[in-house]
């Protein structure tokens, strides 16, 4: 089955469910070190910017992300080529990373104004949120919601393919908007120009709110953004020639 999959979508299959099993099975560790933490966290390295894309969480995790880029990814690298496909995909995941670290800094930023009028020690928060020194404990600030919400702010990791894979799918919607799909959640064929941005609204929606039960919904809006604003440019392109 591999072997009819485009090269650059099923190498990017088989690096995820390489770094997966690798990660799960043998080097848990790995997940702290690999994973995305936001950028002023002491726990952040340059490198989380891309490996935190092929990190996942669980089976259900990598498997719809997987099952997703199987479905749409060879479309669009026969269509865009290998080197715009590739583009795509880094660049909606980055923009992924970029777009949660965002609204990330301004509730960090409004934690830390509060907590500083407060008369507490934010420095000694960031400190004790370095999980190179110590374990994740946040016991000592159950009191204090506002701490506790500044050292999970600080220690919350973000991993999965899911942005670069919401950029792809945005990439496919904005090429072909009257193709027809279904979701899980939504068991009826729709065309994915109608789709999409119900997907997207609500994610901002969850996303903004934070009742998105620890998934990134606004990394997926990144994602989708991204995926979006470069279709729109090659669309103008691609039928140039014959």
């Amino acid at each position: 089955m591999f072997n009819n999959i485009p090269p650059i979508t099923r190498n990017i299959i088989i690096v995820n469910i390489v770094v997966f099993i690798l990660t799960f099975f043998f080097l848990p560790q790995l997940y702290n070190i690999l994973s995305a933490y936001y950028p002023l966290s002491p726990n952040f390295k340059s490198w989380q910017i891309i490996t935190h894309m092929f990190m996942h969480g669980g089976y259900m995790h990598i498997i719809f992300n997987m099952l997703t880029l199987y479905s749409f990814g060879p479309i669009l690298e026969q269509v865009l080529g290998e080197r715009k496909y590739l583009i795509l995909y880094f660049a909606s995941g980055l923009g992924a990373f970029a777009l949660f670290n965002i609204w990330n800094f301004v509730e960090i930023q409004q934690l830390v104004s509060e907590l500083e009028r407060m008369n507490v020690n934010v420095s000694e928060v960031y400190a004790k949120a370095n999980l190179s020194v110590f374990d994740f404990n946040p016991t000592p600030y159950l009191n204090n919601e506002k701490i506790l919400n500044l050292y999970i702010g600080l220690t919350g990791k973000m991993l999965g393919a899911s942005g670069a894979v919401f950029g792809v799918v945005a990439a496919f919607a904005t090429l072909y908007p009257d193709a027809k799909i279904m979701m899980m959640f939504i068991p009826i064929p729709m065309k994915v120009k109608y789709l999409m941005p119900i997907v997207i609204i609500v994610s901002i929606y969850l996303g903004v709110s934070g009742n998105g039960g620890g998934i990134a919904h606004l990394a997926h809006v990144g994602g989708a953004l991204v995926g979006w604003i470069l279709a729109r440019i090659w669309k103008k392109h691609l039928y140039r020639f014959n």
